[in-house]
């Protein structure tokens, strides 16, 4: 057995799962139903923005949580196999990013390429994917490293919460609380600490709608510029992506299934 039939399996059976189908036909009636309401591809965008940076990181997290504690047993018996621990490691990532992406693309993108594809939708779709690998790869970190299944989907739901909700209000408080130094700098560091504001930020880079990009990302826009501005923006969501990713493939070799 090889990496690839382990990474074909894996794809097939996560495209066939009823919460991935779900996710997609949800995705799609959304993206659909926004565009058919609103005659503005920019609205239509900046809506379907605000689905994307709750709902994807929410679905990543918690459904490769669930997927990988359900999938132990399946661990375990190609661990028995001659096959190295960083290919069936590698091989199960790979095959719920590509899967969650692949969902992703197919309610989002699609939908919206009727617009024409433009370099923004680009954007869009590689947000997408970036989202699903950092919380796919955060996901898998907490299940190797917590081994009780209903504490380590708490702990994913926490972080998702965290990134999604709790963030911008904990930023804001420092900015209130220290208003008189100057914080512009600082803000910009916070900003790249996370990934769903540092997404947002990005499409709205491109998109230069100031207004709508917050405390953090106005400051973002001011002190980057825009063209710097998303260069930064991709490479540390690319950091985001294989930091904790090489984190649980260290853990991953040394755990005693």
């Amino acid at each position: 057995m090889n990496g690839n039939k382990i990474l074909k399996f894996i794809i097939l059976d996560i495209l066939r799962n009823k919460w991935v189908i779900t996710y997609t036909l949800f995705l799609m009636c959304i993206s659909a139903g926004l565009m058919f309401f609103s005659k503005d591809s920019t609205k239509t965008i900046i809506s379907v923005l605000n689905v994307v940076l709750i709902l994807v990181p929410l679905v990543s997290i918690l459904f490769c949580s669930i997927h990988f504690y359900n999938s132990k047993e399946f661990i375990q018996m190609l661990l028995s196999q001659p096959v190295k621990r960083s290919t069936i490691f590698f091989a199960e990532y790979a095959g719920l990013v590509i899967s969650l992406s692949v969902s992703y693309l197919a309610g989002i993108i699609i939908p919206l390429s009727f617009y024409g594809v433009s370099l923004i939708l680009i954007y869009l779709a590689l947000t997408g994917i970036f989202l699903s690998a950092i919380f796919s790869a955060v996901s898998v970190l907490i299940s190797i490293s917590t081994d009780e299944k209903v504490k380590g989907i708490g702990i994913s739901l926490f972080l998702w919460l965290f990134f999604s909700v709790l963030y911008d209000g904990l930023v804001l408080l420092v900015y209130f609380a220290f208003h008189d130094y100057p914080l512009e700098k600082i803000m910009i560091l916070v900003t790249t600490l996370n990934p769903v504001d540092l997404s947002r930020v990005l499409i709205l880079l491109k998109l230069d709608i100031s207004a709508l990009m917050g405390y953090t990302g106005a400051n973002f826009q001011k002190a980057a510029g825009s063209i710097t501005g998303i260069v930064i923006s991709f490479a540390v969501l690319t950091i985001w992506s294989i930091t904790p990713l090489y984190i649980a493939y260290r853990k991953f070799i040394k755990k005693n299934f």
